[in-house]
């Protein structure tokens, strides 16, 4: 039976100075470290051929797609985007400590929205929708390879709902510029919504244990 292969891939490093901050729908560009790391993966390991890359249309990733697949066709969709924190882009946990909202968000991001941000549950209901149109694209159009690059927080949330073997979000984090194979097989998908997580992207180094500060998926 014909199956289709998705390769989803973490956008490249941006500048270290904003790590830790909450950087999600905020446009920002690789960093040169980034951009570096990125062609020595490329050059050292190399990535998959794909006949379709789709990105998120945020700069990050399109950069990424320049660099790791500058031949291919890419078509950018928006709902790919990283979770949007709202008032609270670009600041750190603890410049939000003293405030009600972000520890009641902390406590239940499902249902407590950052102040005109997403909730978890916006964010996810966002990104399966995504998922499952380009999955739909690539069985209708018959599309056997192809590449979704995107931020962190997207492919540990896509793969904790679809993936197989189950696990949780945090299990699904990985290094930028790396990312994962999954096969979509027809029969499972339309029956059971899911797929089969079965390599990494390239052969990439073990994740460190991640903490809740070092998950990153706001990147």
């Amino acid at each position: 039976m014909q199956s289709y292969v998705i390769y989803i891939i973490r956008h490249g490093s941006i500048d270290e100075t904003l790590k830790g901050r909450y950087i999600g729908s905020t446009d920002v560009h690789l960093s040169q470290k980034g951009k570096i790391s990125l062609e020595n993966i490329k050059k050292n390991h190399g990535y998959p051929h794909t006949q379709i890359v789709f990105s998120s249309p945020l700069t990050r990733c399109t950069e990424t797609c320049s660099i790791i697949y500058p031949d291919d066709e890419i078509k950018t969709v928006g709902d790919l985007s990283e979770c949007n924190f709202g008032d609270w882009e670009g600041k750190s946990a603890i410049e939000l400590a003293g405030d009600p909202a972000f520890s009641s968000w902390l406590q239940n991001s499902d249902q407590f929205p950052p102040p005109h941000g997403e909730s978890g549950k916006q964010f996810a209901l966002r990104i399966c929708k995504a998922f499952e149109h380009i999955v739909q694209e690539i069985i209708s159009s018959n599309i056997t390879a192809s590449s979704i690059i995107t931020h962190g927080g997207i492919i540990m949330t896509l793969l904790s709902v679809y993936g197989i073997p189950h696990a949780q979000s945090h299990q699904w984090r990985m290094d930028n510029g790396y990312g994962f194979a999954i096969r979509v097989t027809p029969s499972l998908w339309f029956r059971d919504k899911i797929v089969e997580v079965f390599d990494t992207v390239p052969f990439a180094p073990k994740p460190k244990n991640p903490s809740h500060s070092d998950m990153e998926f706001f990147e």
